[in-house]
């Protein structure tokens, strides 16, 4: 049921000439559907404060509910069609009334950990590009048969949304930005194995994928308390986010996954200086893919002791102070980290190994990142103590991946199993920190077994992708095609 409402939902946004790409589908969805979330959730506290004989207060005043604007009911609880605004009054009620009102949540909130000041700022970020009121009103009506009231649909729609997330991120040459492949990000969350009563920060959170993922691990093994419920909703995870629709995705996402008020703040992460983080300030765990290739102004810089432009590197100087001592590290970075010989790349070598114990290094092949032609390593450490040795593993699933043959969670199987002792192997070797040359603290990945594979791929590969671009292709002109019809008859 759920998989249809969300097809039916992006067959109605498609029609909209302001929505003309798989984010624009995405943050229409997601307001959507955080409004609806906020309904449920309203509904199941009053119900539960009316059992014990308190009065509940709502946090949306009547108006502006879900109940009341959206998807009213009759007294049957039927859809009331009466009472439900459509075509022009219902856009101008959302665009003139109902955002700015949402919006004004964020002056009125006590903090940017509640749920209002997340209303305010949600609001107030994005808007609505839904412009016909007839396809609003076809959409919220989908919207409104979704269920988000047990953990069985919860968990479904959180894979549906999952799937968006993974087609907006795949639909751009900044696809890693918003995706970062789930199978390795369940290699990581394995290898640093968070606790529960450890805190989980991700600085560039993007989706949340990183911390959606910790909170499913942490969950997965069952027999928890009432205590454990309330630490893993209310102060283990943590995340920053610079852009605002990878805000709201990422607050939506991890409310699908059942955390219900994220703790994630809508700010440019890179802005803090480090100088003024204290204890108070740090994290047991730090998961994160920042994203690289990008370049920060120079003010920005200088709240940097290592300054550099490149956007990657001074998130790793974030991360590592960002840590407790004792706390763990698993960082996605470019594979070109390892060697760069400037005097920046040098620098932040050269703290790392110092300043943390880089005990692992996952070498991932091309084609990780689906729409981002770069190579990356996965880097994990320990802050507290110098390097003494380095483990590396060189990932090579034996074929070329691609949109067609995607990193998968089999690939990743003999890594986990290897890291656990660190054995050597044809893909495995270790390298004494003592080594390693004090001049440029290359940590180059040098396999002594043979170095990299070449991978040859086979004529199915290359048919199945070329058949699977063909689709797309299909895909796009089929849709540009409705757009045409649609400007021809308005």
């Amino acid at each position: 049921m759920f998989k249809q409402a969300f097809k039916n939902i992006d067959d109605v946004i498609w029609k909209e000439a302001g929505c003309a790409s798989e984010l624009d589908y995405t943050e229409q969805t997601s307001w959507l559907l955080f409004l609806k979330f906020l309904d449920g959730l309203e509904q199941d506290k009053a119900m539960e404060a009316e059992l014990e004989g308190r009065k509940y207060a709502f946090i949306l005043d009547l108006p502006y509910r879900w109940e009341s604007w959206a998807a009213p009911k009759d007294n049957d609880g039927k859809p009331d069609h009466n009472k439900a605004l459509t075509g022009d009054d219902l856009r101008d009620f959302v665009d003139r009334e109902l955002f700015p009102y949402l919006h004004g949540f964020k002056q009125k909130a006590d903090g940017p950990n509640t749920i209002e000041y997340k209303i305010g700022e949600i609001f107030g970020e994005i808007k609505n590009k839904i412009h016909s009121g007839y396809n609003l009103r076809e959409i919220i009506d989908h919207i409104d048969e979704l269920r988000f009231r047990s953990q069985t649909e919860k968990h479904e729609l959180s894979h549906l949304y999952e799937a968006k997330i993974k087609n907006m991120g795949n639909a751009g040459r900044n696809g890693g930005e918003y995706y970062t492949p789930r199978p390795l990000i369940r290699a990581i969350v394995q290898v640093v194995q968070p606790k529960i009563g450890e805190s989980i920060y991700d600085g560039a959170v993007g989706s949340a994928g990183f911390l959606c993922e910790a909170f499913d691990y942490l969950t997965a093994k069952g027999n928890l308390t009432t205590s454990d419920h309330n630490i893993l909703q209310t102060c283990t995870f943590y995340g920053k986010e610079k852009k605002s629709l990878a805000y709201v995705i990422a607050i939506m996402n991890m409310i699908l996954h059942g955390i219900e008020t994220p703790n994630i703040i809508h700010t440019n992460t890179l802005a803090e200086n480090l100088a003024d983080i204290q204890d108070k300030d740090r994290y047991d765990i730090v998961l994160a893919n920042p994203p690289f290739g990008g370049k920060e102004r120079k003010e920005v810089q200088q709240n940097f002791p290592i300054r550099t432009g490149e956007t990657a590197f001074l998130f790793l100087q974030h991360f590592i102070k960002m840590l407790k001592a004792g706390g763990r590290g698993g960082v996605v970075i470019k594979n070109t980290f390892l060697s760069n010989t400037d005097n920046a790349s040098v620098s932040l070598r050269k703290l790392l190994l110092e300043s943390c114990n880089l005990h692992t290094i996952l070498d991932c092949p091309g084609g990780t990142f689906q729409g981002a032609g770069v190579k990356t390593v996965v880097l994990f450490f320990e802050k507290g103590a110098p390097t003494r040795k380095t483990w590396y593993y060189q990932l090579e699933p034996g074929r070329n991946m691609g949109k067609t043959n995607p990193l998968n969670d089999a690939d990743l199987a003999e890594f986990i199993e290897v890291q656990q002792t660190n054995a050597d192997s044809p893909k495995s070797w270790s390298v004494d920190a003592a080594t390693i040359d004090p001049a440029t603290f290359d940590l180059s990945v040098k396999n002594p077994n043979g170095g990299e594979a070449i991978i040859h791929r086979s004529p199915q590969d290359i048919m199945d992708e070329i058949a699977a671009l063909d689709s797309e292709s299909a895909k796009v002109l089929g849709n540009i095609k409705k757009l045409l019809s649609g400007a021809a008859h308005d």
